[in-house]
């Protein structure tokens, strides 16, 4: 299936690891020049590299997107690299521990601003382009637990919960524009991170060190999924390239959610 990205630009924020890595890779593998964002110049940045490597095109990009200045930095310097951005996939994010009881009103503002505010300041900042050119897209990566949260870190559940609420109502100011919006709100998946956290649970416990037994006895811990199985990033980076993809015109304002048919956010 071609999914019409050959020649588009997309800026995949939080892209020089783990699941943003993996829908940059994806969004390069079918032809589109992929802008790989990190938050600093000093933080590594396999994915660039990988991208190339494969043969595709991409271009590293760093700007704290969490403050104004730092936004106001991205945007000047892909100026300098891009024509315009034709995709915007709104990555970055982050998940702390914390319980209702010992959050404070900080903790709560701070998941607001990397979780919702790094994601509106891209958007004011490249939705201007893509409005002059009548087509676009735009995807935020969410959470399961934006459906139905845990009661483990309610701050970035609840921040998510905005993002997607912001999704839908921005699908109807752009209305007419040839502009989608989408979330893509995926449940527990297998970064290295993810990986390494199950693994040394299970020495802790006693379940080995196998990751597929590993993985079995984590997923029992926290209601499990029909499929049995955490996600892989490739399969958040396909779900993601055909949302962004022109084969997609007609899927705005939805939050997608894929968890293997999970209930409940993992966590």
């Amino acid at each position: 299936m071609d999914l019409g990205l050959l020649g588009k630009t997309a800026l995949v924020t939080g892209a020089n690891r783990g699941t943003g890595a993996a829908i940059a890779r994806t969004l390069a593998s079918e032809g589109a020049l992929v802008l790989v964002h990190r938050l600093a110049q000093d933080a590594p940045d396999p994915t660039t590299d990988q991208i190339v490597a494969d043969g595709g095109q991409a271009i590293s990009v760093c700007g704290n997107i969490t403050t104004e200045s730092g936004a106001d930095g991205l945007a000047h310097s892909l100026a300098e690299k891009a024509d315009s951005i034709d995709v915007l996939v709104n990555n970055y994010g982050t998940a702390e521990a914390g319980q209702w009881i010992d959050l404070t009103a900080q903790e709560w503002t701070d998941m607001y601003e990397k979780n919702v505010l790094s994601a509106t300041r891209c958007i004011e900042r490249f939705l201007p382009s893509m409005r002059d050119k009548g087509w676009g897209r735009i995807i935020q990566v969410g959470t399961i637990g934006s459906f139905r949260p845990n009661a483990r870190m309610p701050h970035y559940y609840a921040a998510k919960a905005a993002l997607a609420a912001a999704t839908v109502s921005l699908a109807k100011e752009l209305a007419g524009t040839g502009i989608t919006v989408n979330t893509v709100s995926p449940g527990l998946i297998k970064t290295a991170e993810v990986e390494a956290h199950f693994l040394a649970m299970g020495e802790r416990k006693g379940w080995g060190n196998d990751w597929a037994t590993v993985e079995k006895k984590a997923l029992e811990r926290m209601g499990g999924n029909p499929l049995g199985r955490i996600a892989l990033p490739e399969e958040v980076g396909d779900l993601v390239a055909f949302v962004a993809s022109t084969r997609a015109d007609y899927i705005n304002g939805e939050n997608i959610r894929i968890d293997g048919g999970s209930i409940d956010a993992p966590y």
